[in-house]
């Protein structure tokens, strides 16, 4: 069985990786641009690469990461300056940026794949499953000190994963349809073999089996190609939160990125006390994912009982107040509190998938939400330039 290092991190550090859609300016279709963005922005960079700027499957989709970070305000700064170089050389082409897990009616059938071989390898290896994935979603790293850590924490995330899902919800149409879901992108994403829920891990050896299984049978190359929704990432050595849509602002996504980073704290003091609660079970997480990918915020998720109680249904918005007055003095310990306000506050504003659905409500086209999402993000990044 092959021995996997995990990179020792002292404290939760933050990263936030986000996926981008390139829209033309007038049709709000989808625009294969990123070759010709991602070479004027590497230009004044080491080998003619943005370190923070980068292709994914489609070259109508730009990847912008942070670096390491100590706060999700910093994570934010980090973000907001990536996407306002990608914005200056996107706006004189014509080209505005859109985050949503899905575009609402481009096709996938259409799009170019990025020139990056692994891509291609992946479109050969898993083809019509991946020749769909026309989505962009949202990861969270925090990072933790060891693997064995790692996985526990894992476990017990598993049980808000479907908070994280309703909360970033921004995907409700789909190749021009209305799929009836909140998130659409993360049913097609779990169509992949190795993405969706994580299977149950007992520690980190067994995560080392499962692992050694796919590599040294040839299913898999390496860990990178294993999608779950939340995995440990060694190399960096953090918990990775990957079942977020891509939200339609920054300030939503380093909501949640706040949110993720007080959670792995939460759940680290609590095993250094002793008294982190028992992992969910495997098949209640399973059908809070489906209600939170079906209905949003306006979910009610399965609350598993004990022996004295039957499980019951409880909404969103009951559990996420619950979940973020337990947090509040891991919030105020790490500065969070903010992040923590803000991830409440989208259960009053409407997650992405709310505001397009009530834009459409409200007799708007498609192509009128492409330039809303496209506006609300380019609002709030000139908000925080004032030149402009």
């Amino acid at each position: 069985m092959t021995n996997i290092a995990f990179t020792h991190n002292g404290r939760p550090t933050v990263g936030v990786e986000l996926e981008l859609h390139l829209v033309d300016a007038r049709t709000g279709d989808l625009v294969s641009a990123a070759n010709d963005l991602l070479t004027e922005l590497g230009r004044d960079h080491p080998d003619g690469e943005h370190p923070k700027a980068k292709h994914e499957l489609f070259q109508s989709t730009v990847e912008i990461i942070t670096g390491v970070c100590d706060t999700p305000e910093q994570a934010r700064i980090d973000l907001q300056t990536t996407l306002a170089e990608l914005t200056d050389v996107a706006r004189p082409r014509g080209i505005k940026i859109v985050s949503s897990g899905t575009h609402p009616f481009a096709v996938a059938r259409n799009q170019m794949v990025s020139p990056k071989q692994r891509y291609h390898d992946l479109i050969e290896s898993m083809q019509w499953p991946a020749r769909r994935l026309l989505i962009c979603g949202m990861h969270v790293h925090v990072g933790v000190r060891d693997g064995e850590r790692a996985i526990t924490i894992i476990n017990e995330l598993q049980r808000h994963l479907p908070l994280f899902l309703a909360l970033s919800s921004s995907s409700p149409y789909f190749e021009g349809e209305d799929s009836g879901l909140a998130s659409a992108r993360s049913k097609v994403f779990e169509s992949l073999p190795t993405a969706g829920l994580p299977p149950q891990l007992a520690d980190w050896v067994d995560f080392e089996a499962f692992m050694s299984t796919l590599i040294d049978s040839e299913c898999i190359r390496s860990i990178r190609e294993v999608w779950w929704d939340i995995r440990p990432h060694p190399d960096f050595g953090t918990v990775e939160l990957r079942m977020c849509d891509a939200t339609p602002t920054i300030r939503e996504a380093t909501a949640l990125a706040g949110l993720a980073q007080t959670l792995v704290a939460w759940c680290d003091a609590r095993i250094d006390a002793g008294d982190l609660p028992a992992p969910p079970r495997e098949w209640t997480v399973r059908e809070n994912r489906w209600l939170a990918s079906r209905y949003g915020t306006d979910a009610s998720l399965v609350v598993e009982g004990d022996d004295a109680n039957v499980p019951r249904r409880r909404p969103v918005a009951e559990l996420l107040a619950e979940l973020l007055n337990e947090l509040d003095d891991t919030a105020t310990s790490l500065g969070t509190q903010g992040e923590l306000a803000a991830v409440a506050e989208i259960l009053h504003t409407g997650s992405g998938a709310r505001r397009q659905r009530d834009l459409i409500g409200s007799g708007a086209t498609l192509v009128d939400v492409v330039h809303h999402l496209a506006d609300e993000l380019a609002a709030e990044l000139d908000a925080d330039r004032p030149d402009r």
